[in-house]
């Protein structure tokens, strides 16, 4: 029997909403446990301010899910996102997975394949990227994560309000990804296949150098994933609707 490769994203998880919560932990339960592989390409919280969080209960529950689905015997892999590009050692030690670098590019059932959150390639939204550049940098993450953990909690929730009244005020077309950039990366790249997320947009685009996957995000207890079986990609909602 061939087990599929998964690839989810975008789950923003938080106490605020349960019903996705809940729908995430049966995903972990039963649909992830029959994968080969499991990627997680990034949003998988809501927010992450650093790895102290799994002193939290409910994150540390959260991970706990993962952990379970990597002990059966599932390759489990994490990429960041911009909600939680934060994650460490420590997460990725409670969770058993093994954390990859935004873009990546894996081998999977003999192809190459490009692996993105997908907020790099929101080029038209010049002042995204202008925070992304602070936020990756290195010097900024540890002078970050050296504050206290109050304070970052506190400063975490005013960037999350700030940015959801920014992008109130913004085109959406601005906010996806740019096209250019895409057929940029699929020509300088190997792999001809790309997979992301962040956009919230789940479809299957083909492109002059290659073709697009983009993921579905979960909300409200709906979202979906994209398998890989025998070199076949697909989206599927989940619950129960299938795309």
């Amino acid at each position: 029997m061939t087990h599929p490769s998964l690839f989810i994203s975008d789950l923003h998880l938080s106490p605020s909403d349960a019903t996705t919560v809940n729908a995430y932990q049966q995903f972990m339960a039963s649909i992830a446990l029959e994968a080969e592989n499991l990627y997680i390409l990034g949003d998988l919280f809501e927010y992450w301010f650093g790895d102290d969080q799994l002193d939290d209960p409910f994150y540390a529950e959260q991970v706990a899910c993962i952990a379970a689905v990597a002990k059966s015997g599932v390759n489990v892999y994490f990429m960041g996102g911009n909600r939680d590009l934060l994650v460490g050692k420590r997460f990725a030690r409670a969770a058993q997975l093994t954390v990859l670098p935004d873009p990546s590019v894996i081998t999977l059932q003999g192809q190459a394949i490009i692996l993105a959150h997908g907020d790099l390639y929101c080029t038209d939204d010049l002042a995204y990227q202008r925070y992304r550049r602070v936020a990756h940098n290195p010097i900024v993450q540890f002078i970050w994560l050296n504050l206290p953990k109050k304070f970052r909690d506190q400063q975490i929730n005013k960037l999350r309000a700030k940015s959801q009244s920014a992008n109130k005020m913004k085109d959406r077309a601005v906010m996806d990804v740019n096209w250019q950039a895409i057929e940029t990366e699929l020509k300088r790249s190997p792999a001809k296949i790309l997979i992301h997320g962040h956009t919230h947009r789940p479809a299957h685009h083909q492109h002059e150098n290659g073709v697009r996957w983009v993921i579905p995000d979960w909300k409200e207890g709906q979202g979906g994933y994209l398998s890989c079986i025998d070199g076949q990609l697909s989206l599927h909602g989940y619950p129960s609707i299938q795309s």
